[in-house]
């Protein structure tokens, strides 16, 4: 099967993003990239709905083929150029173990966590279960990098760059519990990814673009339309 060139990155400042941008500076490669202010509603847009029927970031257009959920262009950018995911062997389902445990465990409730610590906080159940559950989710990575050097196993891999789009946001999620106080072997882990230059480079994706930062009505309609 051939493969086209990557083209187009469609971006925002959020975790998902993040992992995105680490995975494409890791590689190496240089697309264009559309920013997608998501508080202006442009994620809604018909030209971007056909990348991405969910109105969600990050998607990405490579020469045609439309791949969207972060979780999933990581695994195709990893298959298509051959790197940051065990080729066979007992590595491939510890490494996919740990990828799916942040696509499924860490990105989800740090979302909710957010949303019903600063958005809308009129739920104590919704807070306290949130809460809770994503200082869980840290706790079992904070064993887990206590007793491997990477996150999927003995090799830096597709679920450390997963997991590092969420880390960077860590102290904002868990700001009234302490940040990553509490997890000394993921702040470990951080600063070691940190190192790498790519981290750098993706790091400065943020500063690229100027973004709707108010959450106004405006905003929450764009983002959140089903709640009105």
């Amino acid at each position: 099967m051939s493969w086209m060139p990557l083209v187009k990155v469609y971006f925002h400042t959020t975790p998902n993003s993040f992992k995105v941008a680490l995975m494409i500076e890791e590689l190496g490669l240089t697309p264009e990239i559309v920013p997608i202010d998501t508080r202006k509603g442009e994620q809604h847009v018909a030209d971007f709905l056909s990348v991405n029927p969910n109105a969600k970031l990050p998607a990405i257009d490579d020469g045609g083929q439309a791949v969207f959920d972060s979780g999933a262009i990581l695994l195709y950018l990893a298959q298509k150029h051959g790197k940051f995911l065990p080729a066979d062997g007992p590595e491939v389902g510890e490494m996919l173990s740990w990828f799916f445990f942040v696509s499924s465990g860490i990105g989800p409730y740090s979302g909710q966590a957010v949303h019903f610590t600063r958005v809308h906080t009129d739920s104590a159940y919704a807070t306290n279960r949130y809460t809770k559950e994503i200082a869980r989710h840290y706790r079992v990575l904070d064993d887990r990098l206590g007793q491997s050097d990477w996150l999927g196993g003995p090799n830096y891999g597709i679920a450390d760059i997963a997991l590092w789009g969420w880390v960077r946001a860590a102290g904002f999620v868990m700001d009234g519990q302490g940040g990553l106080s509490n997890y000394p072997n993921v702040q470990a882990w951080f600063d070691k990814v940190n190192t790498r230059p790519a981290a750098a480079k993706a790091g400065d994706w943020a500063k690229k673009f100027a973004f709707k930062t108010e959450m106004d009505e405006a905003a929450q309609r764009a983002m959140f339309p089903q709640n009105f």
